[in-house]
């Protein structure tokens, strides 16, 4: 209920002094209010470190393997949207 009641000051404090906010409800964490910056930082991290293996190889990919990396990466993203 605190959060609905002062929702304009948390954004105001998330935007311009990136505070960061862990939002609870019966004392189970729901979402997170971060900067944007960090959450573009954080999903450029991510891909960033799907991509080392693929790096790592410095050899051509078979289509079964980018497949699979890429699916891995898709229900990663969604597993992070969801939680």
């Amino acid at each position: 209920m605190e959060v609905r009641e002062r929702l304009g000051d948390y954004l105001n404090r998330v935007a311009l002094r990136h505070d960061q906010f862990i939002i609870e409800r019966k004392g189970k964490a729901l979402a997170a209010m971060v900067p944007v910056e960090k959450l573009v930082e954080l999903e450029r991290a991510a891909r960033e470190r799907l991509l080392e293996p693929l790096a790592a190889r410095r050899s051509a990919v078979s289509q079964k393997e980018a497949d699979r990396l890429a699916d891995e990466a898709k229900h990663r993203t969604r597993k992070r949207k969801r939680a």
